[in-house]
C-alpha cells in the first residue's frame, strides 16, 4: 500500500531536529514532492499506538481529499472513519415534492455512498493502518427537503429512511462499517422534529439488524438516555450509538469527541469510554473545518506526554473495538 517516492514507501515524517527546516512540523505532500532530497532528513513519526479519527469528512473533487489523509498519517494517524458529505454538497438531490417515491429516491443516495466507498478505498492506501466508511443521512437534509424544496415532513421522512434502508444495504454487504443518522441540532417545527426521530429510530432498527453501531449528528448535549433508550426498543445496544461532536461527558451514547484539549481533558477524568474525532469536512469554502486532520495525531501526542497512556488506548484501541468491532491494533501494516 502506500504511494512511491523516491523508490520508498511514503511514510509519515517528521523532521530531524538538525536538520528543521519546518519548525518541528512534517513537510506537506508538496513540500515533499518539490524538495524530495530532504527524505534524506527525515525519519518516520510513530506514536506507538493505533491513531483513530472517528468522524471525518473527504471530498476528492472539490477538496483536499488524499492529501488530508496525508497530514494526517504524518503526524501518526494510522485509521479513519469517512463519513460521507451531506447528499445536497455532493449535487444529489433526492426525490420530488410532486410525486413522492420514497424507494426512488432511495436509491439516489447510491452515487454518495459509492463515492464515499472509493474514497475510503483510497485513503486506506496511504493509511498504516485503515479506514472504514459510515454511511447515512444527514439529518439537516430534512430542512433542504421540506423549507426549500417544498416536501411535506412526512414525505421528507419517507424520503430519508429510504435513503437509511440503502445505507444499511451497504453494511449488510460488508462495504460500511456503521450507520449515520440523527436529528437537527438547530430548532424546526414540532412536525420536522418528529419526522426526525422517526428517521433517527429507522436507522436504529437497521444498525440493530446489520448488528452495526449508528453514529448521530444532534443536539448539544450531555444527557440522552432517552435517544439511547430508543436504540435499545429498537435492539439495538445503547453502547452501539455514537453521538458525533460530543463533549468530554455524554450520559446514554458513546461520545465521540472533538478533540479539543479541554473536552479531551473531561473525557480523560471521566474514566469512562470515548473516542476522538475533528469533524474536518474538506471544504475549500472553509479550510481547516471543523478542525483540521492533523488534530487528533496531535491531541494523542500531547495525551501522550501527559501520562495518559491508559485513555489513549480507551480511545483508539478499546472503545473502537467495543462500539465497531474493529481491531485498530491487528489492521496495522494492512
Amino acid at each position: 500500500m502506500g504511494k512511491l517516492l523516491n523508490g520508498d514507501r511514503q511514510r509519515r515524517w517528521r523532521a530531524v531536529p538538525a536538520h528543521d527546516d519546518h519548525d518541528g512540523r512534517p513537510p506537506t505532500t508538496r513540500e515533499a514532492k518539490r524538495f524530495p532530497s530532504r527524505i534524506a532528513h527525515l525519519t518516520p513519526m510513530d506514536l506507538d499506538t493505533p491513531v483513530l479519527d472517528d468522524h471525518m469528512h473527504l471530498d476528492p473533487d472539490h477538496g483536499r481529499g488524499i492529501d488530508a489523509v496525508e497530514d494526517f498519517a504524518h503526524l501518526g494517524g494510522t485509521h479513519l472513519l469517512v463519513v460521507n458529505k451531506p447528499s445536497w454538497h455532493l449535487g444529489v438531490e433526492p426525490g420530488d415534492p410532486d410525486a413522492v417515491d420514497p424507494e426512488a429516491a432511495g436509491e439516489e443516495f447510491r452515487e454518495v455512498f459509492e463515492r464515499t466507498i472509493d474514497v475510503v478505498g483510497r485513503a486506506s492506501d496511504v493509511l498504516d493502518g485503515r479506514a472504514w466508511p459510515v454511511l447515512g443521512v444527514h439529518p439537516g437534509l430534512i430542512s433542504r427537503l421540506v423549507d426549500e424544496r417544498g416536501f411535506a415532513p412526512d414525505d421528507a421522512r419517507d424520503v430519508m429512511q429510504a435513503g437509511i434502508d440503502v445505507a444499511a444495504e451497504y453494511v449488510a454487504d460488508g462495504e460500511a462499517l456503521a450507520l449515520k443518522s440523527g436529528r437537527p441540532h438547530y430548532e424546526v417545527p414540532d412536525a420536522v422534529w418528529e419526522a426526525s426521530n422517526d428517521v433517527m429510530r429507522r436507522a436504529f432498527e437497521r444498525g440493530a439488524e446489520a448488528g452495526c453501531a449508528v453514529q448521530l449528528h444532534a443536539e448539544a448535549s450531555e444527557d440522552m438516555t432517552e435517544v439511547a433508550e430508543w436504540a435499545e426498543e429498537a435492539g439495538l445496544p445503547a453502547d452501539r450509538v455514537v453521538k458525533h461532536y460530543a463533549g468530554g461527558r455524554l450520559a446514554g451514547p458513546i461520545p465521540s469527541v472533538m478533540s479539543e484539549k479541554e473536552r479531551l481533558r473531561v473525557a480523560v477524568e471521566s474514566g469512562e469510554p470515548f473516542l476522538m474525532e475533528t469533524d474536518f469536512v474538506d471544504d475549500p469554502d472553509r479550510p481547516g473545518a471543523v478542525l483540521g486532520p492533523k488534530t487528533v495525531p496531535r491531541r494523542v501526542r500531547w495525551l501522550l506526554e501527559e501520562g495518559h497512556e491508559d485513555a489513549v488506548r480507551r480511545a483508539h484501541v478499546e472503545t473502537p473495538r467495543a462500539v465497531y468491532g474493529i481491531d485498530t491494533v491487528g489492521t496495522l501494516g494492512e
